[in-house]
């Protein structure tokens, strides 16, 4: 667990996590490759591959000829706040807050009256090159005041917030204008007039926390979705070698519809298909249908003090084992179910189920959007947890080593379909 809290305390952004993976990978002996360079694979090796800084591919090669891929796919970032370029947005008396907009569908109040700095990456330049630098304010910075209830008499009667005003963040006041570049070049290590562009985001400063009667419970931010993130990478860092190639997959802007090169609409988990079977000779129709994935994004507990918005019969529990997510916006079908009970029934880890309430629609993830390039039997599941999409979410402790379990098994797996007879070893 606490391999768990130190990854989300060192992951600020979604380049910090990327990096973060990839130094892990680097370490285990995985090789870097390049999307711009030929590749060259051998036979037992171990590679990965980034994208944007902020999407990862891990695989391994099997000593033989291989039967399919296994995959799973979860995401990088969390809804939060992105720092507009022009930063700087002076107000009344003096006041300076930072210009933002909403990234993803979070809940606003809970951003408010808490301390936030910004965390991303800078893109500066270095002679005729342009080098990426990681960003993070490491102080508090930055804080959403609320608005008193004595002027606010409708905060507790809700209160809608407005955006362009009520979740701006206060920077200083009076002196601070023109110091919110100084500090982001500060971080960056390099001069204000060497930033050529910036991707940053606010983010808490408040550390995870393991806590609870029997500290069964876990708060951080992101749990959405890097507690699977962390949870698939450490049951493919484990797995045994098998018949298949597995891929760790790590994608970016699931939060706003998965759009961009580097997320699941995109071509990369596609074109590391085609490339890897193209560098072994592998003919790419039958390896994919032979190839199984687990869209891994986190599911909805059962609420303790409202209960009534579960579904009356599909009602996850924190710390019940991973879920199997079920309706129109999911990939999972009675195949992948099965399958996948499979595999986490090999490795003793509980099973549990979602769906939502009938009238209550709810988000996608990434196992019909990324499925709609790589045609593949995909399941989507993910790990319980309460206040979804607030800066500060909640999960169970014990469920992270259930996924974890259940991906070990699933990487040492190979898949194979025959006319309606589908074949695990």
């Amino acid at each position: 667990m606490n391999d768990l809290l130190t990854f989300l305390a060192g992951s600020p952004s979604r380049f910090h996590a990327v990096a973060n993976l990839s130094r892990r990978l680097t370490e285990a002996g995985y090789i870097r490759l390049s999307e711009s360079r030929t590749w060259e694979l051998a036979p037992g090796g171990k590679y990965f591959v980034t994208r944007n800084g902020s999407a990862l591919l891990a695989f391994r090669v099997p000593r033989r000829d291989f039967t399919g891929f296994m995959l799973s796919a979860s995401h990088s970032d969390h809804p939060s706040f992105h720092v507009k370029e022009n930063a700087e947005l002076p107000g009344v008396e003096g006041y300076v807050r930072l210009n933002t907009e909403r990234y993803g569908g979070q809940l606003l109040s809970t951003w408010a009256d808490r301390p936030l700095t910004v965390a991303g990456r800078a893109l500066v330049r270095a002679g005729d090159a342009i080098e990426t630098r990681l960003v993070y304010i490491d102080r508090d910075l930055l804080l959403i005041p609320n608005v008193a209830s004595h002027m606010n008499r409708a905060a507790n009667d809700g209160f809608k917030y407005d955006p362009k005003c009520d979740t701006l963040p206060l920077l200083g006041i009076g002196e601070a204008k023109g110091t919110f570049r100084a500090l982001v070049a500060q971080a960056a290590g390099c001069e204000a007039g060497d930033i050529l562009g910036t991707d940053l985001y606010l983010c808490l400063r408040q550390k995870p926390v393991q806590w609870g009667a029997e500290n069964e419970f876990i708060s951080a931010a992101a749990l959405d979705d890097l507690q699977c993130a962390y949870g698939c990478f450490e049951g493919f860092l484990a797995a045994a070698d098998s018949d298949s190639v597995p891929v760790y997959v790590l994608l970016d802007n699931e939060e706003v519809h998965s759009l961009t090169k580097q997320g699941a609409d995109g071509t990369f988990l596609r074109d590391l298909v085609d490339r890897v079977c193209a560098a072994l000779g592998r003919d790419r129709a039958t390896a994919v249908a032979n190839s199984f994935l687990v869209s891994a994004d986190n599911a909805h507990a059962v609420h303790p003090n409202h209960p009534e918005y579960a579904d009356p019969t599909h009602r996850p529990v924190m710390n019940g084992g991973v879920v199997i997510k079920h309706g129109v916006r999911y990939a999972t079908d009675g195949v992948a179910q099965a399958v996948f009970i499979s595999l986490c029934e090999k490795a003793g880890v509980p099973v549990q189920y979602f769906a939502n309430r009938s009238d209550l629609p709810g988000g996608g993830t990434l196992g019909l959007i990324s499925s709609s390039h790589v045609s593949l039997n995909t399941v989507d599941v993910g790990l319980a947890q309460l206040a979804m999409h607030s800066c500060f979410e909640t999960a169970g402790a014990r469920d992270t080593d259930y996924l974890i379990a259940a991906m070990r098994a699933f990487y040492s797996s190979s898949f194979r379909e025959e006319n309606g007879v589908f074949l695990l070893a």
